[in-house]
């Protein structure tokens, strides 16, 4: 695997431990910024609908410029918002900050996803994008209880100073180890030819499902907390450490898919979305018990959110793999996330704690729903070759 990939995973650790961060640093941050807890939710809400909304704008201000050029903008912007934040003195200069490192945020997904597949031979492909989605995962396991750690000891912007101290890093190796690549056909006609493939149908389609899949994860994990304290009734202090637990899971997950993805891409996420529709209708039917509940939940960490590797590899194969598509689709996936946890704060107001459980599985149903007739329409041949099937990228070596 080339070192590049490593650099993008490391890049992705440091936007999605920003982007947890606020999670973990309610209580100091309403009291720091004088605004309430659900003000300060209103903060994570802001960041996700910034990373659906403008991430394909900033993308489009980008893909321009060779790689290594985008991603140093990117760093940059995501470095100002990371800072802003950090000496915040208000809650609307708080809420800037988040927008501004949620934008910069998917803009790099979508161009580090590219690059990553533009710097793999085909047949390992999946692979590559499930080491940069590694950074998604441990900052789930990593990145949301270090900052929550240095946000409880230091203060709230010593967690924000240390992302940003982490960001000029990972910019720097960044800056050494990634090749130097330039930008193939960056003119208003060839990018006029990228908006093209969104006339596709199908494209919209695999968008969707990418939705689905993340929606019916999220709609459980945005509520484990109180399912497990409420529901279950194990202690507030366990909590954490069955969370570390689930990032764990994740990874596990994670590597697996990426190992599957690119010969088995459509059956591994139906039997990704069966077995989360079997883990979520478990845990809703046995929440009240706290081992069944445990190993439901550690069920749905690994094969929820780590389908995303063969998410990917399949938007690529419909569309390609342009930053633009890739963006693009990762708005699909933070849309699942919104869906998810707003959805199933609804539920829990109408129906009680055990609901988003439900609601996810219901998610997943219609997810996999969606998949079936594509499983059963390519020849074997024909998804064993489909691995080895050249991928545009929109980049290319610069000449020497």
């Amino acid at each position: 695997m080339p070192r590049a990939v490593y650099l993008l995973a490391l890049g992705i650790f440091a936007m999605v431990t920003s982007e947890f961060a606020v999670a973990g640093l309610m209580p100091q941050l309403a009291g720091g910024l004088d605004a309430t807890i659900p003000q300060i939710g209103y903060l994570i809400t802001a960041f996700a609908v910034a990373m659906a909304v403008g991430g394909p704008f900033l993308t489009v201000a980008v893909v321009r410029l060779s790689p290594k050029a985008a991603l140093m903008a990117l760093f940059a912007i995501f470095l100002a918002g990371n800072v802003l934040a950090a000496v915040a003195p208000s809650y609307p200069i708080m809420m800037v900050a988040r927008v501004v490192t949620g934008v910069a945020s998917q803009a790099f997904f979508g161009v580090a996803v590219s690059l990553a597949a533009h710097l793999t031979a085909p047949q390992v492909r999946g692979r590559a994008i499930a080491m940069v989605m590694n950074g998604l995962m441990v900052g789930t396991l990593l990145g949301l209880p270090l900052s929550t750690l240095i946000g409880e000891h230091l203060g709230w912007r010593a967690a924000f100073w240390a992302i940003s101290g982490l960001t000029v890093l990972t910019a720097l190796a960044t800056l050494i180890g990634i090749p130097r690549l330039e930008r193939t056909g960056g003119d208003g006609a060839n990018f006029r030819d990228e908006l093209q493939v969104f006339k596709n149908a199908k494209l919209w389609v695999v968008l969707s499902t990418s939705t689905l899949i993340i929606g019916a994860t999220f709609s459980a994990f945005s509520y484990l907390n109180p399912i497990l304290t409420q529901v279950t009734g194990i202690s507030e202090g366990t909590v954490p450490l069955l969370l570390i637990a689930y990032g764990a899971a994740t990874v596990v997950g994670n590597t697996v898919v990426g190992r599957l993805a690119d010969r088995h891409t459509v059956s591994v996420q139906v039997w990704g979305l069966a077995m989360n529709l079997i883990f979520l209708t478990g845990f809703a039917l046995l929440a009240h018990l706290s081992v069944p509940a445990v190993a439901f939940m550690l069920g749905v960490g690994l094969v929820g959110v780590t389908m995303n590797p063969a998410m990917v590899t399949r938007v690529q194969r419909t569309a390609n793999a342009r930053p633009l598509v890739n963006t693009v689709h990762s708005s699909f996936i933070t849309l699942g996330v919104i869906i998810g946890s707003s959805a199933g704060g609804l539920a829990i107001d109408a129906y009680g704690l055990r609901a988003p459980l439900w609601l996810g599985a219901a998610l997943a149903a219609l997810g996999l729903f969606a998949l079936l007739p594509e499983l059963f329409r390519p020849t074997r041949h024909r998804a064993r070759t489909a691995a080895l099937t050249p991928v545009s990228t929109g980049f290319e070596p610069r000449s020497r």
